[in-house]
């Protein structure tokens, strides 16, 4: 039957290389999507190349222009003649409190956490009932329990979640369709979202007493995408058990 192969959006970076490299380590070929980050996806593709040769591609193109989603899905396809998994892992993130919030904004945090996963779904639906894959979404807790500040990213994640059950409906029986939550894993790069003390304060708020690893997704996602041949419409939160106590 060959290897199976994902389509991996956002997967040059930060929890989104950790979910490539272990899709490829579970023996799959993978396509990593990229926007900006091209150069990373490169040095990356690099790597894994060398553990096995011919196992990787990269398609590059901007999650917010609808008319590229098709074509992202249809190139990523192309490469490896089937799609057996999409990883929807790209977003966008930063403060909007409702003060601050405008049209644009809006546009950016919606466009990229929930309209072009809903339409990279659709584009490979096709393909992944032929191959009876699976979607794994990357969620959010506070898709349940909204993020203070960050009014249009909760929103978007809410609807990702809910995305996520509606499309396990839709696309049954053959194809999977799940969603992994995360926590507090890699602080946001502009260090300003969350500062050393509310860092702190998460952290001893979170039942396990630490913040996780890229891994720790990637794990989730390698075992929906994999070894849950029984599971659709679920979203697993992986978050050191913060979600019970926010």
């Amino acid at each position: 039957m060959g290897q199976p192969a994902v389509l991996v959006t956002g997967g040059a970076r930060r929890v989104g290389a950790a979910i490539v490299r272990a899709v490829h380590g579970a023996g799959a070929s993978v396509v990593v999507h990229c926007h900006r980050s091209c150069a990373e996806a490169g040095l990356l593709l690099a790597q894994l190349e060398a553990a096995r040769p011919g196992s990787t591609a990269v398609v590059q193109g901007d999650l917010l222009d609808g008319a590229r989603l098709e074509a992202i899905v249809r190139e990523a396809a192309a490469r490896f003649g089937r799609l057996d998994g999409l990883v929807n892992n790209a977003s966008t993130f930063h403060a909007t409190p409702l003060d601050r919030l405008d049209p644009g904004a809006w546009d950016d945090l919606i466009g990229t956490n929930l309209r072009a996963p809903l339409f990279l779904a659709k584009a490979a639906a096709p393909h992944l009932r032929a191959a009876r894959g699976a979607i794994v979404n990357i969620v959010d807790i506070h898709a349940e329990r909204p993020l203070a500040g960050f009014l249009a990213y909760s929103v978007a994640k809410s609807g990702l979640a809910g995305l996520t059950r509606a499309l396990a409906l839709e696309l049954a029986p053959e194809v999977r369709v799940n969603g992994v939550s995360p926590g507090a894993i890699l602080w946001p790069e502009d260090g300003e979202a969350f500062p050393p003390g509310e860092r702190e304060r998460i952290t001893v708020q979170t039942p396990l007493r630490r913040t996780g690893s890229p891994e720790d997704i990637a794990g989730a996602v390698k075992y929906l995408l994999f070894d849950a041949p029984f599971v659709t419409g679920q979203v697993l939160a992986v978050d050191g058990g913060r979600s019970i106590t926010l």
